[in-house]
């Protein structure tokens, strides 16, 4: 229709000339064009608004990864207020068709690029035709003061929670971002089928992974951790974020806590895998406290399936050891 409306030839009339001849008009300004462009094509205010949404996006990089395509992306967030980017693996798949989406939150001090490097997640997540988006940990560069000062509070360790406390409120919402804006930008640019959706994480991204199914049931079809934080309000990890984001409110606390989260949760539809190296210092340092969840999930009756993995620490070198599993463990939800 619009190729028909410019390349049709005008009709032209020829007038008299009666007199002098009248001022130019001034040229139509840009925003006119644009508006007689979407008279033309006949979108609505939706589909305007979905193209500044794919506009948006700005490509950092695109490397080729099993007949898939590993990107990084950067946008303006509006939840966070700065500038943020994710990786997404685009399987050979979605060439041809709308896949599921399974997100990985990271861990302390990491971007989005932990994962997409470290974990080799991509030949498993190529054969379920699965795409992976694994965004960014928390804002950076607001230039909040003391946002930089430690490596567990501040960059690098949003927590997955929306901020009450100031400084802290107005950037750090991480919780709204992942459950809300980041699935809305996936689903306006990608060939990503937002009825189908998991999650899964690794240290404070396992927590985050936990609260975002317990909290949104029915939202995610299944979910799975590596050395996940299970119980933030009883860790110096948990007890130190909660404390700068939430205020000394404990019932705030507890909301972004799956195991209390766990013990009110509607129903037992919800398969939990979570891995846990056995040789991790954290889990020794008391930073994690699987077994309180496992407690909570057992009273509850909710199935979770908890391997206590012998030899295994904390880093990526285990969660590469494992994560074709939790592929796998997704892709039968998630294709069912």
């Amino acid at each position: 229709m619009l190729r028909a409306a410019l390349l049709r030839p005008p009709r032209f009339r020829l007038l008299r000339h009666r007199g002098p001849p009248a001022p130019a008009s001034p040229p139509p300004a840009p925003e006119d064009y644009i508006l007689l462009i979407h008279h033309i094509l006949g979108l609505n205010k939706s589909t305007v608004s979905r193209t500044a949404e794919i506009m948006a996006l700005k490509q950092i990089s695109s490397n080729k990864c099993f007949e898939g395509f590993q990107k990084v992306f950067e946008h303006d967030s509006i939840e966070l207020k700065c500038k943020m980017r994710f990786g997404i693996y685009l399987p050979p798949k979605a060439e041809i068709g709308k896949c599921p989406v399974l997100y990985w939150l990271s861990g302390l001090t990491c971007t989005e690029q932990n994962f997409i490097t470290k974990s080799g997640f991509h030949q498993a997540a190529a054969e379920h035709g699965l795409i992976v988006v694994a965004p960014d940990t928390s804002p950076r560069g607001c230039n909040i003061e003391g946002e930089d000062e430690s490596w567990d509070f501040g960059t690098g360790a949003g927590f997955y929670v929306d901020a009450t406390e100031e400084p802290w409120k107005t950037n750090y919402r991480m919780y709204s971002y992942i459950k809300d804006e980041l699935p809305k930008l996936i689903k306006a640019n990608f060939p990503a089928d937002s009825e189908r959706m998991s999650i899964f994480g690794h240290s404070m991204g396992g927590h985050g992974a936990l609260i975002l199914a317990l909290k949104n049931p029915g939202k995610y079809k299944s979910v799975s951790a590596f050395a996940p934080i299970c119980n933030p309000v009883q860790c110096p990890w948990g007890k130190k974020a909660f404390g700068g984001y939430l205020g000394s409110d404990l019932t705030k606390w507890e909301a972004y806590d799956a195991t209390h989260l766990v013990k009110s949760y509607p129903d037992s539809h919800l398969d939990i895998l979570i891995d846990q190296g056995k040789d991790d210092q954290f889990l020794s340092a008391g930073q994690l406290l699987p077994d309180n969840f496992i407690a909570a999930c057992t009273e509850r009756k909710i199935p979770v399936v908890f391997r206590l993995q012998q030899g295994y620490d904390h880093s990526y070198f285990f969660i590469a050891t494992f994560v074709n599993d939790h592929i796998r463990h997704h892709a039968k939800y998630l294709n069912a």
